[in-house]
């Protein structure tokens, strides 16, 4: 073993090709036997296997009823393996082989027998990849074929079938190859499968679906407000790590500074005996603002980090000084030059000097952590900081997550051994899936594996694959024990408490989602997206009150913000005083692509029954609108189509509506399980009368697994079924339907969707058919359910 595993126990990036015998457990003991054998021997036939092992760049690893060949020069040598493979094995009529290949990372272990062996992600992959084919298949992981398309010679050979569930209910997107002589150009099975449902859900379900399009409370987050504490003394050990000044002539060079203080800010918080601010709070600030006790105040800490970061090539100096918030004294202060090379030192003594300082006690473990060299390759870490630095940035656009991905992965091209790079590579790959639904759910997967394997105890990893189970598997009971584990080692990230208010509210724990929340708030106090999620659990749990003392609580850190006006309107809509929600939109001038802003506006409209000057303002706004944009654009023209019957004009409205159905049934042809366009197609539906199109799609929601187990997502669909039905006027179904969702909490697909309450019921439109029941006078008449 010690010329195959001379790698020691490292973790590299590795090609592999797993083969296994189908229909081998159905041999005899000597058949098996006879097929290992001539398996071996077809195998050691190809030249890809003879080059690479004579170059000892080749692992052979048994396993069972096959093997994994691991190689490590490039992605093509597996594949050009399998093909010489399959074209060997027309002289074998009777064995019958299915193969897998992918790249990933994989490193030495000992086995029980004290042997030298290999695992990772590089292999699981693999060896899942091979399991989606039957004999004869050659399946290529959507990674390796994107390798492989880079050549011109591969293209003819790669022909994609989408995704196939494995193991734990991942997905992987996987590609066929073959050409005239060699693969199987049949559909795998398990593809068959698929597309023979696909096209049941589609025939069962007609085209239909509903938006999200109602209110505030969405199943988002938490933010809770203690009045009482923020006005009490802080902490003596509670520090805020202000913005970095970039006093580099590039300005190209602000990423680095961004990532100086974020990293000495990272140290500190895996200090227990300190309380430490979320960088979310903090960078609302300058680097040295004047009124540095009215920001203690806001931050509700005692002392206050500020510094700056000066790069020229590869040498920085960093000055770093801490004050005492209440009276401006300095206490202590630092000036480090040093190469980049050693910046990890650095953010170390800075770390343990404010510790010192603050008399804070660090353990042993503790000390080890904020000492800790995440790198040995400073061109990595320099990669690894642009990458941070999109992640950061305070609105998660998809151009964003795209910027970071791209530096997090040269950052673990360059030093495959960067456990911090690779988790949050995981972490930005989850939540790309999450909030744009790109298909990054097997590099999530594979990243975070890296990185525990890597580092088993860092809590970021952890973290990682929490996020993971969440954002991808939507797997809340593994996602919950995972944050709950980096919890332990992360003792002041504000993310850990978001992410399990997040995953508690999902499972229908809403109290402790709550409480969760109001723990993340002490430590992200002027985090608005955080306390927007706060108010919006409110909402859910129909603590309307409390939801708007949270909502004016942003107003005073982003006076006038649009979108926050917007969503106290929906609150108060809720409360049924149309006219409070009148006075906080109505004067916003919103932008074509501001779309919250615009929807609510017309809502407001609607339900005061006064349409005229919001269809004009929608006109003029689909007219300006990004065409790029074509999901947000589609929900404008549902409400612009509602404006318009509002008004009067039903053939206009219908003729909208026909054009946004259109719209919105080609999107949902790319993304089947994107449950805020079967949303936006079951409201378009119901507001053309096909209620048998709208209930197809709520049941299409609600069939799918992820939504089954999400206690806030499932009910909202029962809402869309419940207004097809008021809207055709189908009282014996929609009233007892009705009654149950007032008392139930409940969130949406989008992150302000109202809930239904009497006041709701008395003024919308898509009621007025069963008005005159009076079981449903009854429903509007009754104070909300507690």
């Amino acid at each position: 073993m010690a010329a195959e595993i001379k790698k020691e126990i490292q973790l590299e990036i590795a090609h592999v090709l797993f083969i296994d015998i189908v229909g081998y457990s159905q041999l005899s003991i000597n058949q098996q036997r006879g097929a290992i054998e001539e398996l071996n021997e077809i195998v050691r036939g190809s030249p890809q296997f003879q080059n690479a092992e004579a170059a000892a760049q080749l692992i052979k690893i048994p396993a069972g009823d096959g093997m994994a060949l691991v190689f490590y020069r490039n992605p093509e040598q597996p594949v050009e393996c399998a093909l010489e493979i399959s074209r060997t094995l027309k002289a074998h009529p009777q064995m019958h082989l299915r193969m897998g290949a992918h790249s990933g990372p994989v490193s030495g272990v000992i086995d029980v027998n004290g042997h030298a062996n290999l695992a990772g992600a590089g292999l699981n992959i693999a060896q899942r990849v091979m399991d989606c084919g039957d004999a004869g298949h050659i399946l290529v992981s959507k990674h390796v074929a994107d390798d492989l398309g880079e050549y011109e010679h591969w293209r003819p050979f790669l022909h994609a079938l989408g995704e196939c569930e494995v193991k734990h209910g991942m997905r992987i997107s996987i590609v066929n190859v073959y050409a005239d002589e060699v693969g199987n150009a049949q559909l795998p099975k398990k593809f068959q499968a698929l597309k023979k449902r696909t096209q049941q859900i589609r025939w069962a379900g007609a085209v239909a679906a509903l938006l999200v399009v109602a209110a505030v409370a969405a199943g988002i987050g938490i933010f809770s407000h203690d009045r009482a504490r923020s006005t009490s003394t802080p902490r003596e050990k509670s520090i805020a790590v202000l913005p970095f000044e970039n006093l580099s002539r590039d300005p190209d060079n602000a990423y680095f500074a961004e990532g100086i203080q974020d990293e000495i800010l990272t140290r500190l918080s895996k200090i227990a005996d300190l309380k430490v601010i979320s960088r979310t709070s903090t960078q609302h600030y300058k680097s040295a603002p004047e009124n540095l006790s009215e920001v203690g105040k806001q931050l509700r800490v005692a002392h206050i980090v500020e510094g700056s970061v000066q790069k020229s090539g590869d040498a920085v100096r960093i000055n770093v000084q801490l004050i005492k918030a209440a009276d401006d004294s300095h206490l202590w202060a630092e000036t480090f030059d040093r190469k980049l090379i050693d910046i990890f030192s650095v953010e170390s003594e800075v770390a343990k000097a404010i510790a010192d300082q603050l008399r804070a006690k660090l353990s042993g473990s503790e000390a080890q952590v904020i000492a800790a060299k995440p790198t040995e390759n400073p061109e990595a870490y320099d990669t690894y900081l642009r990458g941070l630095a999109y992640s950061l940035k305070p609105n998660l656009t998809q151009s964003n997550f795209l910027g970071a991905q791209e530096h997090l992965r040269e950052a673990v091209r360059l030093d495959p051994k960067f456990a911090l790079a690779w988790a949050l590579l995981a972490r930005m790959d989850a939540l790309a899936h999450s909030t744009f639904h790109l298909p990054t759910c097997e590099e999530s997967l594979q990243a975070a594996d890296t990185a525990s394997i890597l580092q088993p105890t860092l809590g970021e990893a952890l973290m990682a694959k929490g996020y993971y189970y969440y954002g991808c598997l939507r797997d809340y009971e593994s996602a919950k024990a995972y944050y709950q584990r980096a919890r332990e080692v992360l003792p002041n990230s504000s993310q850990i408490p978001q992410a399990l208010a997040f995953v508690l509210r999902r499972a229908g724990d809403l109290n402790a989602s709550l409480e969760h929340f109001k723990q993340s708030e002490n430590l992200d106090p002027r985090n608005t997206s955080l306390l927007t999620q706060y108010a919006l659990t409110y909402v859910v749990v129909r603590r309307f009150d409390e939801a708007i003392q949270k909502l004016d609580q942003i107003l005073t850190i982003v006076p006038g913000d649009p979108d926050t006006l917007a969503v106290k309107a929906c609150v108060l809509i809720s409360q049924g005083n149309v006219d409070a929600a009148s006075a906080a939109v109505g004067p916003l001038q919103p932008s074509s692509d501001q779309f919250l802003p615009l929807e609510v506006q017309a809502y407001v409209a609607i339900l005061a029954r006064q349409t005229g000057p919001i269809v004009s303002r929608l006109a003029e706004a689909l007219a300006h609108s990004n065409p790029a944009r074509r999901q947000e654009n589609a929900e404008l023209r549902f409400w612009f189509g509602w404006a318009q019957s509002v008004a009067g004009d039903a053939v206009a409205a219908k003729t909208i509506w026909q054009q946004t159905r259109a719209e919105l049934e080609d999107l949902l042809k790319q993304q089947p399980e994107n449950v805020t366009v079967i949303a936006d197609l079951a409201l378009t539906c119901i507001g053309l009368e096909d209620t048998a199109a709208a209930e197809g799609l709520a049941d299409r929601a609600s069939a799918l697994d992820f939504v089954r187990r999400d206690a806030l997502l499932s009910p909202f669909f029962e809402e869309m079924r419940a207004r097809a039905l008021a809207r055709a006027g189908d009282a014996e179904r929609a009233i007892p339907l009705l009654a149950q969702l007032l008392s139930t909490p409940y969130g949406g697909v989008s992150y302000w969707d109202w809930r239904l309450t009497p006041a709701l019921l008395r003024l919308d439109p898509m009621f007025d058919p069963l008005r005159n029941d009076p079981r449903f006078q009854k429903l509007v008449a009754a104070p909300p359910p507690k």
